[in-house]
Formats: C-alpha cells, structure tokens, sequence
C-alpha cells in the first residue's frame, strides 16, 4: 500500500507541470479559438533561454529566470502579431497548422543554437527527498510540483479577478459584444499569447531543471494534449483536476504494467470521456451561428 501511495504521490507531482503547461494551451484558445500546437516548443524555448541568461551570459539564475520569462513572453506576442494575426478570419485549420510550422521553426532553431545533446540547468530545485513517513519523493519533483502549484494558483486568481482576466472571458464569450463594449480585440490576443509565453516557459524551466533540457523537451506537450482534452479546451479550472489526474495515471500504470501501456493509456481514458461527453468533462457547449 505505501508503494501505491508513493507512486500516487510522484505522480501528481507529474501532473504539477502539465497543469502549467496545459493552462498555457487553454488561455491562447479561450481568448483567439486557436489551438497552439507549439506550446511544446515555447516551452523547451523558456528553458533554453533560462540557460542562455543564467548561465552563458552569465546574469545569474535570478535576473536569468526573469529575462527568460519576459523573452518568452515577447517571442508569444511577436509571433501571434506577424504571424498568426495576418491570418485572422481564415479557417481554423490554417492557423492550426500554422501553429504546426511554428513548433517546427523553435525546433529547428534550438536544435541549431543549442545542439541536440542534453543541457543542464542551474540547480533551482533541491535535492533532497521529501520523506512522509514510509513514502519518499524526489525532491526536485516535490519542490517541483509546489513552484507549479504557486504559478497556477497565481494566475488562475489573476484570471478571475483581474480587469485583464476579465477582457479575455468577454472576447472568449462573444469577440464583437466584447468589442462594441470598448475591449480592444487585439491587444486581448497578443496578452492571452503573452500570458501563454511566461506559462509555457514556466513548465519548461520547471521540467528542465528536473530532467535537462533538449529541443526534443516539447514532446512532453503530447501529454498536455491529453490533459488539454479530458478537461475541455475552454476550462481553466479543468485543467487543474485533469492534470493531476492524467500525471497520476500515467504513473501508476507505468509502475504496474510498464512503460509499452504508459504512453497510449491516457489517450484511451480521453477517447472514451470524449465519446459520452466532447467537450471533455469540464468544456462548454458553444452553439455557432452562420
């Protein structure tokens, strides 16, 4: 039994970063109905830049941690506003794969500046393991886990409360009421994409700093993408219990059944809860009037 809780526990210290990872996906959908299939990539960039600013120029992991976030955050807002908002009014499958050559474009060019081997961060996660009674936690993953946790619930309030937080759920709900209300439509694109960047880049650090970081790092998105679906693409708090959820899954049946069940058994769960229900479990129903 303390084997099960002790996988159970390392697994929802998994689903920390997946929840961060996950609400960056959420917020560039909710504000823009895109998908952006490049958050995998923004998130292997933050960790890049993170080492970038920390350790070759030599800024230290204070000033490096906080020059990686704002660079994360421009490089969002540069690439919706060349990119992605030329294309605005097309069909949802061309800003989609648009998203797909911009994933590609991070890819190649991290893979170019930084090279395919692994990269280590600056230690900012200790350690030492986190002991409750019998059970023991890595510790970069415990600690992990509770930067993830701060981040989320910090936005997750800023999001609901704040006057920013409130212009995006107007343009989510109805962009020409929204608008005709005095809401500026596309500075709410280019913050939701801000927002997207810092949040991306987060997880990535926060990952980097537990396993390296590669340009391969943004594969870990495959299992936002889960998490991103079982919630429902428009739910912000959804994406906290599907994350924790998807991270405990993946854990327990990879520790029982093995690493072959691992990777395609969180897509089987989202399969059938999109079947009984295709907004996901905690997705809105939109009606779309033509």
């Amino acid at each position: 039994m303390s084997l099960f809780l002790e996988f159970s526990l390392v697994g929802l210290a998994s689903g920390g970063i997946y929840v961060l990872a996950a609400l960056s996906f959420v917020i560039v959908f909710k504000a823009t109905n895109v998908f952006n299939f490049a958050t995998g990539e923004m998130m292997m960039l933050g960790a890049y830049l993170f080492l970038l600013f920390d350790i070759q120029l030599g800024l230290g992991w204070g000033a490096g941690l906080l020059a990686a976030l704002v660079g994360s955050a421009l490089l969002a807002i540069i690439a919706e506003r060349i990119v992605l908002r030329p294309l605005i009014g097309r069909p949802h499958i061309v800003l989609v794969m648009v998203t797909f050559g911009l994933a590609s474009v991070f890819r190649g060019f991290a893979g170019l500046i930084w090279g395919p081997n692994v990269r280590q961060l600056t230690e900012l996660l200790p350690r030492t393991p986190l002991f409750l009674g019998n059970i023991l936690i890595p510790g970069k993953l415990a600690w992990g886990f509770l930067a993830a946790g701060l981040i989320s619930g910090a936005f997750i309030v800023y999001y609901r409360f704040s006057r920013a937080g409130t212009a995006i759920r107007a343009t989510s709900t109805d962009q020409v009421t929204a608008e005709s209300l005095g809401i500026n439509i596309r500075m709410v694109f280019a913050m939701s994409w801000g927002f997207a960047g810092v949040l991306a880049a987060a997880s990535g650090i926060i990952a980097g700093s537990v396993n390296g970081v590669t340009p391969q790092l943004g594969l870990v998105a495959l299992n936002v993408l889960a998490v991103v679906m079982l919630a429902g693409m428009t739910s912000v708090g959804g994406v906290v219990v599907a994350g924790l959820f998807i991270g405990w899954v993946e854990t327990i049946v990879g520790a029982y059944l093995g690493a072959a069940w691992q990777s395609f058994i969180p897509y089987l769960i989202v399969l059938l809860v999109m079947i009984v229900k295709p907004t996901g479990l905690f997705g809105e129903q939109r009606v779309e009037r033509i």
